[in-house]
């Protein structure tokens, strides 16, 4: 099955993350499909919180992957544009 996840980075106590595509048998910061996006619970300056390809979300949902409920959140919040 195909899940969209966020795939942690960044620095220790800084935490940003990668919306990715993925293989739900792969780890959640191995091998992915496709990033569709980024997300920084925490933006300094001019730094966006949020940034979301909506168009390869929605494709990808239809294709039939399943996004985490946090991701479901996020795509939600790209919708509504309070990012």
């Amino acid at each position: 099955m195909v899940v969209i996840r966020l795939a942690r980075g960044g620095a220790k106590r800084s935490p940003k993350y990668r919306i990715a595509v993925a293989d739900q048998k792969r780890s959640a910061t191995g091998r992915f499909i496709e990033v569709i996006g980024t997300f920084n619970p925490s933006p300094k300056g001019s730094e966006k919180e949020l940034v979301l390809d909506l168009d390869k979300a929605k494709a990808w949902v239809s294709k039939g992957a399943q996004p985490t409920r946090r991701v479901k959140d996020l795509i939600r919040m790209a919708e509504s544009g309070k990012n």
